[in-house]
Order: structure tokens, then C-alpha cells, then sequence
């Protein structure tokens, strides 16, 4: 469906052809839009006319899923598509065709913000590989006056990730301090994130008096409500907004007042932040959903980088002496925002990482500086800078030693090395693992196959338990004739990961010499630890957790897929005569007649084949030319941005972007070093690592700081009022609760203490004004915040620049005729923690006596003490 084709008939950028790319698309049309189009008349002509009756209906039931506004009024349609995206070097714009040749939209992608051009949650439309463009009126032309995003899906994940960079080349990135004639292009860039996890409701439906702050605007945690209430017997489904646009739904569970969704959501390369909001719907077959409440959370004011988890309560809306609870939803939310220096800036730390096996830096993080979640970030850089397979396989030898011991429980403990891999097969094989099981996954939970085998659960006779036994066959039978048919699609990494465990352990333990065929067996065993349980069986058990099935499956078919993965084991243990419960006995057959075909799947997948390097995906060698195509004209636009536009554009084929990941590592770092028991016990070696690890970061922080305090003179020029740029503003105090404060707090604060990212020219003095006016780039007058107040944490790793300015003749001449990005919208930044100065606030302090205060302040060795983490 998807073909990406490179129309240039010049590979000079200058040659006054414009380039073009094309792509085929399946593109989703509102109902609205749609009424100025041709309905498509072929798939009509060729439909039977009592399925076309049945259609609409279908999707009338199921309307809470496929609408794109706020209420399933604006249901519409998916329709193929082609787009046209063409580069006139000042301009960008990207033609979308429907039937070839219909002007659909016109996008102007050079006006687009790169937060505008995001992937879309795979629980809008229930379609995987789907993209989002939103644009403003002035940034669109089309036949219709729809503002919603445009929707589209393409063929496959590594097309979609091509087009996602493409056209983020085109777009301005969100980058800060441009007026400064920096050599870099700017001062810094941000990025922001979102999750959210939706665990359960209680007592919706419920009415109850709202007991609301009157000056509040946003939900806070509850402590729970001791009214007792009748339970509401509904089927429910929530939908998530990020600044009054909606991003995702759950799946409609039923439950008596209390149903759990347990379901998990990322946002990321969000727009500066304004408001969370969870709309909880009722939903009823043949009418459209009501609408019960929402909880509304302000994430200006929202802790950074913490995990705040906890009841909801869910407001009908009525004004203020009016509004109602109808119950609460447990929720637990992480909001991320980082600051993102230049490449060079993070040399230093990069050089400190490079020193050491990035599994031993994860294994530190973790058992030293107690974090679990940075290990994807270090994973990230390895696999950027293609070194993560050379690293695993170098640690996996510590992990086979050949003692008799080890031999049963070879690769079966919890250690840095296992958990290592999941990771890399999580991130190498997501589209193996669709393939291998996905389709037969969502046959078997939309089908609503129930199993059971066991007459204890089932309180049947032997009849039933012996049609239940047939029915877990079959079904298993289904399960392993697609896993084995698409063997041959195992990524390369993964297959000389496998590869490696499997010569290691044949190596070790002399398996090849041995009498015993248990022995022999081994070097196979070691690989399905991995791949089977490890990688399969977990997708098999939780298919929700791995992007396979939407929502969390009912009970009844949970068993059924839990009786499918014990089967999948013990196929791939290669044991067929080891079964621990009785009524698990009557699949000896199918173990036995499998069990040539798993050895052979085993061989196949640790067995590497030439493939080309620029295919992560094997088996799709067109889409490897097609990326080609726009990394050749990636590279050659790239010698004419600013650095930080350049770098602000992710890495193919796995949209890396490694300032980003080494800003999340910093940023982390920081926080538990200040939480860290200083009297912790820890080796010489390991303490010497993280000291010079931790110093890194705190010299990339100061530097942060130093170019924040920068930023803040930035828009003193008179060109910010050419583009007309708001104050942006930073919103969140060290000391925030876990929930908002009130709006009339909020505003008191930041007009006492709030510091300012990059403040407008009403922000500045009429002296400050002048002096900007007359050119100076740095004023002389001390900074409008006290930085000394500001709390020293959580931000993006920061390299210090000796010199951060340069002169306009030194960018290129495409770089200054093309206007980059202004932010219209304030911005809050952990990474730049507000202050909360006293009454009798201290005096503002220079840039230069700041440096000097936060000296002297390392020398007496208090920095452990600025922040400690709650």
C-alpha cells in the first residue's frame, strides 16, 4: 500500500528543482469533510448489498471509537490516499491526493511546529503506524473549513518513522535564545512527555456534592469518600485530552460502578503544556455515549519527573455551585520536561560512558542510584552509536561460567544481563512479535475463545474437559503455525544475540561431546529462554502490554490465553514429557509431533544471514532504499542548518535522538544523587565511576543555568515584536504539591517569584528596553530573576560552551532567510525549577555573582543538601 518514491531530477539542492517524495496512505476523512468529496463508488459496486446495511450499524454501536472530536459526532471514514510532499528550498508543502486526483489539503510543513507533527495512539482508531498533523488556519488550505488534525496510516512502522523525520526536517523545532546569533542555532531546545496510566473507577454514576475550592481550576488527589453510594451497573471508556485535543481512549469495560482498565499511554514532543483532561463516557449499544464527568489537571504546576498516583475525583461540570462527583478514577501520571543542549555540550559525559560496558552503567543505576527506568535511555545511545549487541554479547560472557550448578538454571535469574536483552528484544523485534502472534492474539480475544481444561475450574464432566483440551490444541496448533511461518523475519541484531548465547554455551558446557541428548539439548534451551519466555510467552499472557491487542482482555479469555502460553513453553523447553498439572497431559501428542519444527525454528533464529545493514526490519529490502532516499536528502540540507535544527531531527531508521536521551540521563542522575545516602556503602571502583559521572552532570546543570539566564535577555530585542512572541514562563516550584495549586495561588507566585525562560519585552524594564533597542546582546543590568534561587535539579544534561554567541555572517544564508521558531505559547521547565522567594527576598543577583555563589557552594560541599527528593 505504502511506496515512498524520490522524484528529484537533481541531486543539487540548488539547481532550482524542487525535490519531492511521495507516499500512499490511508487517510482518515470526517464526515464533515467528506461531503465535498466523491463517495468511493468501487468497493460499493463490489460490495453485497446486505453487508453494506450492516456497516453503518456496526459502527454506530462502536461510534466512541472511531470519532476524532469530543463527542462521535464526527465519526467519519478511512480512505486511500496519496501525498505529495514537495521542497522548494524557502518553502515546504505537502499536496494529500484522495483517488489520485482530488485536492484534498494543502499543508504548509514549513510553518509547522515539530510538536505538530506527532505519532497518533494506536486507541484512536484502533489502526497501528497512524500519524498526526495539526495546523492552523493559516498553515492549511483546503476544500473544507475542518480545523481537526489530519489523520493518516501508513503501510508499516519503518514508512512511518521515514515520513515522521521527513517532514519534522521541514518543520521548526522548538528551540529557544535564536535572536542571540548563537553559532549553535540557539541556546537550547525542549521536549516534553506525558504518562499516564488509567487504572480504575469507583462509584461512577454516583452522584455526589462536589467539594471543590472555588478558585480551583484542576482536580486534585482524594482521599477517598466515606459516603456510601448503590453501585451503577454502566459500561464505561475514558478519553484523554492534551490541551483541549484529544490523544487516546480506553477500551469499554463493564463493571458495577468499578471497572478496571488498567491501560497505559506515552505522550511525547508535546507543545508546551497547559491541561490534562479524562473525560469518562457511559456507553450504550445503539445511542451515543453520555458523557459522566472529567477530571481536569493543570500541568503547568504539575511535579516534574515524579510519579504521582491516586484517586481522581470526576466532576460533572455546573459551574462551580453546581458541580457534582460522579465517582473517581485511580490514576497515576509522570510528567517529563527537559532541556536539550547541543550534541558537543554533553562530550564530557559522553566520554565518561563510552569508559565502561553500558550494561555495567545500567547495572549501576539501578543497585546504586536506584533507577529503573534510565536503562532505555543508555540503550538507546548504545544502539545510536551501534555498539548495544557488541556490549551485550561482551557481558554475556560473565554470565556463563560451565559449572555443573548453572546448568538447569542457565539465563532463568532476574540479572543485568537478561533484563538487558528484553529490552533489545522489545525494541528490536516490536514488529516480529506482531507478526508472529499478533493476528492470532486478536482472532482469539475478538472471538472471545474460552478454555478450560481443568475440571476443578471448570466443574465439568470428562466430556467437557476433553472438548476443552481439543479446543486448547487447536488453538495452540494455531498459535505455533505463525510463529513458525515467520521465522525467517527475525531482526539481524536479535539473531546474533541468539547466535552468541547459543556458540557460548555450546562452548562452556561441551555440548557437542556429550552422551547425554539432555546436554545436547542445552545451547537449543538457552536460546528459547530468551525468545520464548522471555520475549513470545509474555506477549501470549499480556498481549495489552506489548501494542498486540487494545485493553486489558476479560477474565474468561485471559485463562484461555494463559492455557495457550503453557502449552508455547513447553514446546520450546523441548520437554513434551514434563507436565506438572494432570488435566495438561493430553497435549503429549501435539508437544511431540512440534517438536522438530521448534529445533528448526530455534536454528533459524540464532542463525545470522547476509541482509542489508540499513534493514532493520529483514525481509523489506525496498524499505531500506526508500530511507536512503531521504537520508541522502537529509544530509544534504543538513551542511545548512544551525546545529541545533539539525540535531533536533531524529536519527532513522529508529528515530533516535541522542541529546535528548543523554538530557534524561542527566536530569536523573541528578535527583538521586541528591536523594543518595551519603554514608551508602559501595566499592572503590564503582565509586569513582559515579562520582565522575555525577560531576559531569552538575557541570552540564551550571551550564543550563548560565544559558537560561541568556535566554531571559534573548526577546529584549526589538525582533521579538516582529514575531510577536509571549512571555514563557516557567510554572512549577521545588516545593509543589503532588496536586495543582489554586489559580489565585498560582498567579500570586508568578508574579512574585516565577522566573522567566524567555520573557516578553513587557516583562523588561523601560531602561532594559532601551539598552536592547540599542544592540547589546547581553545586558549589563542584572538578570530580571534571582537565578541563585533557583533549585538545582532535574535539568537536561547542560554542556558548558566556552562561547555561546557568534556573529550573523557565520550562519548560512538559508539559516537567516528562513525565519526559525518563536514559541507562541509559555512553557514551564523542570529543568528551570521555580523559586518561591520569601516576602523579603535577597537582592537580584548578576549572572557572574551567581557563578560565584554556586562555587563557593560546591567548595563547602552542600550541594547534597539543596534538594532532597520527597
Amino acid at each position: 500500500m505504502s511506496e515512498i518514491t524520490d522524484s528529484t531530477q537533481s541531486t543539487s539542492g540548488t539547481s532550482g528543482c524542487p525535490r519531492e517524495f511521495l507516499v500512499s496512505v490511508e487517510l482518515y476523512v470526517p464526515t464533515v469533510a467528506s461531503f465535498g468529496l466523491r463517495k468511493p463508488v468501487v468497493p460499493r459496486r463490489k460490495a453485497d448489498t446486505s453487508k453494506t446495511e450492516d456497516t453503518p450499524r456496526s459502527l454506530k454501536e462502536k461510534s466512541s471509537w472511531m470519532s476524532v472530536a469530543r463527542t462521535p459526532a464526527g465519526a467519519g471514514q478511512w480512505r486511500p490516499a496519496t501525498c505529495k510532499l514537495t521542497d522548494e528550498d524557502e518553502s515546504c508543502s505537502l499536496n494529500i491526493y484522495v483517488e489520485e486526483t482530488i485536492l484534498y489539503q494543502t499543508i504548509y510543513i514549513h510553518m509547522l511546529n515539530h510538536f505538530d507533527i506527532r505519532l497518533a495512539d494506536s486507541s484512536l482508531f484502533l489502526r497501528k503506524n497512524c500519524m498526526a498533523l495539526a495546523s492552523a488556519g493559516g498553515q492549511r488550505w483546503g476544500s473544507s473549513a475542518n480545523t481537526e488534525p489530519i489523520y493518516f496510516q501508513f503501510e508499516d512502522a519503518d514508512t512511518c518513522n521515514t515520513w515522521l523525520v521527513l517532514l519534522r526536517s521541514y518543520s521548526k523545532p522548538e528551540i529557544y535564545g535564536q535572536t542571540s546569533v548563537s553559532r549553535d542555532g540557539g541556546l537550547y531546545r525542549m521536549w516534553r512527555q506525558v504518562e499516564l496510566s488509567i487504572l480504575q473507577g469507583r462509584n461512577l454514576g454516583n452522584h455526589f456534592k462536589a467539594q471543590l475550592d472555588a478558585n480551583s481550576s484542576s482536580a486534585t488527589l482524594s482521599e477517598g469518600d466515606p459516603r456510601e453510594a448503590d453501585p451503577v451497573d454502566l459500561d464505561a471508556f475514558c478519553e484523554i485530552h492534551l490541551n483541549d485535543n484529544i490523544c487516546a481512549r480506553t477500551t469499554v469495560k463493564k463493571g458495577i460502578g468499578s471497572p478496571d482498565w488498567l491501560e497505559n499511554f506515552s505522550f511525547s514532543d508535546l507543545p508546551p503544556f497547559e491541561t490534562l483532561e479524562v473525560t469518562v463516557w457511559r456507553e450504550k449499544k445503539l445511542l451515543k455515549p453520555l458523557l459522566l464527568g472529567s477530571v481536569r489537571i493543570a500541568l503547568t504546576n504539575f511535579r516534574r519527573s515524579e510519579a504521582v498516583e491516586g484517586w481522581f475525583p470526576v466532576i460533572q461540570t455546573g459551574g462551580v455551585s453546581n458541580s457534582i462527583q460522579v465517582g473517581e478514577i485511580r490514576m497515576k501520571l509522570t510528567v517529563d520536561e527537559e532541556i536539550i543542549l547541543p550534541h558537543n555540550s554533553y562530550s564530557g559525559l559522553l566520554t565518561v560512558l563510552r569508559d565502561r560496558n553500558v550494561l555495567e552503567w545500567m547495572s549501576d543505576f539501578e543497585r546504586r542510584l536506584h533507577l529503573r527506568t534510565t536503562s532505555y535511555q543508555l540503550m538507546c545511545i548504545a544502539i545510536a552509536k551501534n555498539i548495544l549487541v557488541e556490549h551485550i554479547t561482551e557481558y554475556a560472557d560473565r554470565e556463563v561460567d560451565g559449572t555443573p550448578s548453572s546448568h538447569n538454571t542457565i539465563f532463568r535469574g532476574n540479572t543485568t544481563f537478561t533484563k538487558t536483552m528484553e529490552l533489545a528484544m522489545a525494541f528490536y523485534g516490536k514488529a516480529f512479535l506482531e507478526s508472529s502472534i499478533g493476528s492470532t492474539i486478536r482472532r482469539i480475544c475478538s472471538e472471545k475463545i474460552a478454555i478450560e481444561v481443568d475440571p476443578v475450574r471448570s466443574g465439568k464432566g470428562a466430556k467437557e474437559v476433553e472438548r476443552g483440551v481439543d479446543q486448547l490444541i487447536h488453538w495452540s496448533q494455531e498459535v505455533w503455525n505463525q510463529i513458525y511461518a515467520v521465522r525467517g523475519q527475525c531482526p539481524h541484531e536479535l539473531r546474533r544475540l541468539f547466535e552468541h548465547v547459543r556458540k557460548l554455551v555450546e562452548k562452556h558446557y561441551h555440548t557437542k561431546d556429550s552422551q547425554d541428548p539432555h546436554d545436547r539439548e542445552l545451547p537449543w534451551q538457552s536460546v528459547s529462554a530468551f525468545c520464548f519466555l522471555r520475549f513470545i510467552v509474555p506477549g501470549i499472557l499480556n498481549p495489552h502490554l506489548f501494542g498486540l491487542y487494545p485493553g486489558l482482555p476479560s477474565a474468561r479469555i485471559q485463562r484461555s490465553l494463559t492455557l495457550i502460553a503453557k502449552v508455547i513453553q513447553s514446546l520450546a523447553n523441548l520437554n513434551p514429557n514434563v507436565q506438572k498439572e494432570e488435566f495438561m497431559r493430553g497435549i503429549k501428542d501435539f508437544l511431540k509431533q512440534n517438536l522438530p519444527a521448534m529445533v528448526d525454528y530455534i536454528l533459524v533464529v540464532s542463525t545470522p544471514v547476509p541482509s542489508d545493514p540499513y534493514s532493520p526490519h529483514s525481509g523489506h529490502p525496498a524499505h531500506s532504499h526508500q530511507r536512503l532516499n531521504v537520508v541522502s536528502s537529509l544530509h544534504e540540507r543538513s551542511t545548512t542548518m544551525p546545529v541545533l535544527e539539525r540535531e533536533s531531527i531524529p536519527l532513522l531508521p529508529h528515530v533516535l535522538d541522542i541529546p535528548r536521551h543523554l538530557a534524561r540521563i542527566t536530569s536523573s542522575v541528578l535527583r538521586s544523587a541528591r536523594s543518595a545516602d551519603p554514608k551508602g556503602k559501595s566499592s572503590e571502583g564503582d565509586a569513582q565511576h559515579l562520582s565522575g559521572l555525577c560531576a559531569k552532570c552538575f557541570d552540564l546543570e551550571d551550564q543550563s543555568l548560565a544559558r537560561v539566564s541568556q535566554s531571559a535577555s534573548v526577546e529584549s530585542y526589538p525582533i521579538a515584536l516582529k514575531w510577536d512572541a509571549p512571555r514563557i514562563t516557567s510554572t512549577v516550584s521545588s516545593a509543589a504539591p503532588a496536586s495543582p495549586a489554586s489559580p489565585s495561588k498560582v498567579f500570586e507566585l508568578r508574579k512574585a517569584s516565577r522566573p522567566y525562560t524567555a520573557p516578553s519585552l513587557s516583562d523588561l524594564s523601560i531602561a532594559d528596553y532601551r539598552k536592547a533597542s540599542s544592540g547589546n546582546m547581553a545586558p549589563s543590568s542584572p538578570v530580571p530573576f534571582d537565578l541563585s534561587s533557583l533549585r538545582r535539579g532535574s535539568v537536561s544534561d547542560i554542556p558548558s560552551s566556552p562561547k555561546v554567541t557568534s556573529f550573523p555572517e557565520e550562519r548560512s544564508p538559508r539559516a537567516m532567510n528562513r525565519p526559525r521558531f518563536l514559541r507562541p505559547k509559555s512553557i514551564s521547565a523542570e529543568s528551570i525549577s521555580s523559586l518561591a522567594s520569601p516576602a523579603g527576598a535577597q537582592p537580584l543577583r548578576s549572572p557572574l555573582e551567581f557563578q560565584d555563589l554556586e562555587a563557593s557552594r560546591k567548595r563547602k560541599n552542600v550541594l547534597q543538601g539543596i534538594l532532597t527528593k520527597r
